[in-house]
């Protein structure tokens, strides 16, 4: 194998900088908002559903826009779509840094994640477009998803420095960050794939109303969820206009000359298997991540900053998923690795189950180094499966569908934990208990746990790299990345 597409040169390192900036980006907004939300209640005064609505009105932006975000970048451009949508993201996330009181806060939230769905699309396919099938592409995706997951847990850390602060500083953070990587992007970025998707045809604005239309609804009823039987008709109204919506836009997509998302993709069987595995990691974690924080910060009273802390070690998935993760694929294949982390989330969850109100770091520590494995070996592989065997033209769409169920897996998990939680809180009140924490972690092990199994029917034949659809292709790692 030539040397010559192993190495990257100083610019195609300079490329995946800026794109793993901000994939970076995604992640650390998010986790830092969660550690920051005690804060943000005290100081607005928020209600418990104006606080679960800042979380919920990103989750509803971002799934609901996922998938005409990921068709857009396709059809005009991903380099345009990417550094639009960046600077709205800026825009959007300094407002919310300013914001006095709650509907300017889920008004900024909602926006940003608009912004967020148009963007992570875009990036991963420019990932893809930038750095040609075999090691290099590789090479990038593993560091791509290493700084993806890492935002997520590092976004804990730098969520308690900054609100133990000021928690406006949560939000003005991205803002400077998201400045840099414009300023990096604008000469660096190039999107070679413009032409070809030029000539894909029309845009299909009856499919783009109708999917939107349906995302919205459905993730708005999946947030609705949270409420348990209180409101539950037009919970279920909700959840059969948004099916409504999935009918129609069916409908539209088998009669459109030039449809938003053609519906042959689904029928691959890998495709179908590595989304169903990305909403089950991310919705065990959200609901877990959720509860964390609430037990340490609410019920144990630890600080934001303490808490982000004894989230650090999570971050070990930094390290590990671009060094370690990319061999483990190449010698075992993407289904066994990633199947690794879905067990390994599993086991951390379940670890957490007997929590007390006495316990100590060291009896959450083991919970804490596994969920940094875990993401270690989930992550990266789900990154790599999401465009495995798909046409480059259609790289937008597939990062599309794997970033609307990580949307769908967080607003479910977080829906499901909090719906237990209030249900089994032995006072009946709507405060956080430690009944409630315990009866609703149930819910984490039980999703990751079935994700694992939903993986493990991957084993049934792995196809050599390089041949098209491929079972979650294992993915060839040079011997020496350093030549």
């Amino acid at each position: 194998m030539s040397t010559s597409n192993v190495r990257m040169d100083g610019r195609a390192w300079g490329v995946l900088f800026v794109l793993c900036g901000a994939i970076f980006l995604e992640g650390i907004d998010v986790a830092m908002l969660n550690v920051a939300l005690p804060a943000i209640r005290e100081d607005l005064g928020l209600s418990t559903g104006t606080l679960s609505g800042v979380v919920s009105a990103y989750v509803l932006g971002y799934g609901g826009f996922m998938l005409l975000g990921g068709r857009v970048a396709d059809l005009l451009g991903r380099r345009r779509m990417f550094l639009f949508w960046l600077v709205v993201f800026l825009v959007f996330s300094g407002l919310g840094g300013f914001a006095t009181e709650g509907w300017m806060l889920l008004v900024a939230r909602f926006v940003t994640g608009v912004a967020a769905a148009f963007m992570a699309p875009a990036g991963l396919a420019l990932v893809t477009g930038n750095f040609p099938e075999g090691p290099q592409r590789t090479r990038a995706l593993g560091v791509y998803a290493g700084t993806a997951a890492g935002g997520f847990s590092l976004g804990l850390v730098a969520g308690g420095l900054l609100a133990a602060i000021d928690w406006r500083w949560v939000f003005f953070a991205p803002v400077i960050l998201s400045a840099v990587i414009l300023m990096a992007a604008i000469p660096l970025i190039r999107d070679e794939a413009t032409e070809a998707t030029a000539r894909m045809g029309g845009f299909d604005l009856a499919g783009a109303l109708s999917i939107t239309g349906a995302m919205l609804l459905l993730v708005y009823g999946v947030v609705r969820l949270e409420h348990g039987g209180d409101g539950l008709a037009t919970t279920l109204g909700v959840f059969a206009a948004g099916t409504a919506l999935v009918i129609a836009f069916v409908v539209i997509e088998r009669r459109s000359a030039n449809p938003l998302v053609r519906l042959g993709i689904l029928r691959s069987g890998p495709l179908v298997r590595a989304n169903l595995g990305a909403l089950m990691f991310l919705g065990s974690f959200a609901g877990f991540q959720l509860l964390g924080t609430l037990y340490l910060q609410e019920l144990r009273g630890w600080s934001a900053l303490q808490t982000g802390l004894a989230m650090l070690v999570i971050g070990i998935d930094t390290i590990l998923a671009p060094t370690l993760t990319p061999r483990l694929v190449n010698r075992f294949g993407n289904v066994r690795v990633l199947f690794g982390g879905l067990v390994s989330a599993a086991l951390a969850y379940a670890l957490f189950l007997p929590v007390a109100e006495d316990w100590t770091y060291a009896a959450m520590l083991p919970t804490m180094l596994l969920l940094g494995l875990a993401f270690s070996l989930a992550y990266g592989p789900l990154t790599m499966a999401a465009t495995d065997g798909i046409d480059e033209q259609e790289h937008g769409l597939a990062g599309g569908l794997l970033y609307t169920s990580m949307q769908f897996g967080t607003a479910l998990g977080i829906s499901a934990v909090t719906a237990v939680s209030v249900a089994a809180t032995s006072d009946g009140t709507s405060g956080v208990g430690l009944d409630g924490i315990r009866a609703a972690l149930i819910v984490p092990v039980v999703v990751a746990a079935l994700g694992a199994v939903i993986t493990a029917f991957g084993f049934g034949r792995r196809t050599a790299p390089g041949e098209h659809g491929a079972e979650l292709v294992p993915v060839p790692v040079p011997a020496d990345t350093s030549a």
